[in-house]
């Protein structure tokens, strides 16, 4: 009787034990992160940023239905992250995986057609169906909603027909930074105030509408400042952006970017030091590139960087449609005067970033200046060369083959981050008028920073450009000359630029996140094919085996227990 009793409350502990835990596991979240990259492990500033949420979020997930297993894996991986998110925001944000094909509920439209009125872009996949191959168009992105205000998140940066595991990878390991940055620019109600430098040349017109309003205006405030009718750059700008200026810089002016930067300023710029264009090029059949005598070098010289009067070549290049037989019939060839950066992989600006095209870009050297950290974010492959001006570029080039030993150079710049404490250009050089100019108006001269500064010099302005096609405006990247041929292909320039916008521009410390890294641990194809026998019978036979033993232990110990019981109840 003594025995039934207790066998009793036995099973009544364990069935409250089991509730108990489950009812504490639903309340308290908690996991141990062996991996050596911390990849489930949350950094600590998006946790503050999270922490700030004081209202409900919701983010939609447009990652379901009939789609490819990586992006399905990449689905998981999203609301994985989410999970965590939700508990370091005390609850307030909720997700949903919903598919793009879905009417909006009340409307006709598809959740896919809102996806494209926020400027992201669709991948279009060729599968292979019954009736043939067919287009399938995939939004790997999601939406944060808050307080009435919509925030996409784009969680695919490549644009490839074919997808690659290391791509979806690098998607993966870029999940907590996309969506902790879309969390904070829809929580942050004061967005930076950005420049755009004019006056001296820089474009206006509808070749900057992609920076403009798909990168500057959803993100920034935007101010157009013209350098030459404003007496001072204002410290309230956090970036002035210059992009392909034309004509020359005057004294004045110099100073002014020049003491904007001793001020704390951040700089972005992208100069074209030579007047090469491809419309010159396709009208008359060559052009001759020469400086354009923006007078710049002696600002970026003492800064730490030179841009040399050349032309960069690469064999990693984009194409160009040129005439065959000299009238009608055009081909497809590489044309080495676009040449395509790959990641360099060195910097959070360059992380997991695909190819960059660049349109007649001149080198870089970094020249000697104390205390300035030099961070190379574009250059060239290792099969390059540069030309010096005057130069003259023709289309009859690509009539032969270009010599390959002639591009026998690597690691050309094209683009660096500049960080520390900057010294003046005009250190004991500036007037005593000057400087009660710069009084007059509450940006007293400094001879150099007081605190680390930063700024990114790249050497081409055509970079930030987009092209049009059949007077239809293309993002930036795109190739206007191969668009609707096989050719076609979004390069990573808006990535890029967003992402050098966002390291000078973004105090939340988000770098961070970013700066995680998934690597894919391959398994060693020798060793798979000489030991595949024995870890598939291991896998086979361990199991059973293992559950034998503990079926003999079990009974083992039950006889041992009920035969004490039955001992001393008699």
């Amino acid at each position: 009787m003594k025995f039934t009793s207790n066998k009793k409350w036995w099973w009544l502990i364990i069935i409250v034990a089991i509730v108990s835990v489950n009812y504490l596991a639903s309340i308290f979240h908690e996991r141990l992160d062996l991996t050596n990259e911390k990849r489930f492990t949350i950094s600590n500033p998006v946790k503050k940023i999270l922490g700030t949420i004081n209202q409900k979020m919701e983010i939609y997930i447009f990652l379901r239905g009939d789609i490819p297993a990586g992006f399905k894996k990449l689905s998981v991986s999203a609301q994985e992250m989410l999970q965590e998110f939700q508990e370091y925001s005390n609850g307030n944000i909720h997700y949903k995986v919903i598919s793009a094909d879905e009417k909006i509920p009340g409307t006709e439209k598809t959740y896919g057609d809102t996806l494209s009125s926020l400027g992201l872009v669709p991948i279009n996949l060729k599968v292979q169906l019954k009736e043939g191959e067919q287009s399938q168009y995939i939004y790997p992105a999601a939406i944060v909603s808050y307080q009435n205000k919509l925030q996409p998140v784009n969680l695919y940066s490549g644009s490839n027909n074919v997808i690659t595991p290391p791509e979806l990878n690098s998607a993966e390991a870029l999940l907590e930074f996309d969506f902790a940055n879309g969390i904070e620019k829809i929580i942050n109600h004061n967005k930076p105030l950005v420049a755009y430098a004019v006056g001296n040349g820089e474009p206006t017109g509808p070749d900057t509408y992609d920076l403009v309003e798909n990168v500057l205006k959803k993100n920034y405030h935007l101010f157009i400042m013209d350098l030459a009718k404003e007496p001072v750059v204002p410290d309230t700008f956090k970036l002035l952006i210059i992009v392909k200026p034309t004509l020359t810089f005057t004294t004045a002016e110099k100073l002014k970017i020049d003491q904007y930067v001793m001020h704390g300023g951040k700089l972005l710029c992208f100069i074209d030091r030579l007047n090469a264009e491809v419309d010159s090029l396709q009208l008359k059949n060559q052009v001759i590139a020469y400086d354009r005598n923006l007078q710049l070098e002696d600002l970026f010289f003492k800064y730490g960087i030179r841009i040399n009067p050349d032309l960069l070549m690469d064999l990693q290049c984009d194409f160009l449609p040129f005439s065959v037989n000299g009238k009608d019939q055009f081909q497809f060839l590489h044309w080495n005067y676009f040449p395509l950066f790959e990641s360099k992989q060195n910097s959070v600006i360059t992380k997991n970033l695909g190819l960059v095209e660049g349109k007649f870009v001149n080198t870089i050297d970094t020249v000697n200046a104390p205390g300035i950290k030099k961070t190379i974010l574009l250059s060239s492959s290792s099969n390059s060369r540069s030309i010096e001006t005057p130069a003259l570029i023709s289309g009859a080039e690509n009539r032969n083959a270009p010599v390959d030993a002639a591009f026998n150079r690597k690691d050309l710049i094209a683009g660096v981050l500049l960080q520390g404490k900057f010294t003046s250009l005009f250190k004991n050089r500036v007037s005593r008028q000057q400087m009660d100019s710069l009084d007059f108006y509450g940006s007293p001269f400094r001879s150099e920073n007081i605190e680390d500064n930063k700024m990114i010099i790249v050497s081409d302005g055509d970079i930030v450009l987009n092209g049009t096609y059949k007077e239809q405006l293309l993002p930036m990247g795109v190739n206007p000359y191969t668009v609707g041929t096989q050719y076609e292909y979004q390069f990573a320039n808006r990535q890029f630029v967003d992402n050098c916008i966002e390291y000078l521009v973004n105090n939340a410390g988000l770098a961070e996140a970013k700066s995680k890294d998934y690597k894919l641990r391959l398994l060693d194809p020798k060793k798979t094919s000489g030991q595949r026998g024995f870890w598939e019978l291991l896998n086979l036979v361990l199991p059973v085996f293992l559950i034998i033993i503990f079926g003999f232990v079990y009974q083992w110990l039950r006889k041992r227990k009920y035969a004490v019981s039955d001992l001393k109840s008699d």
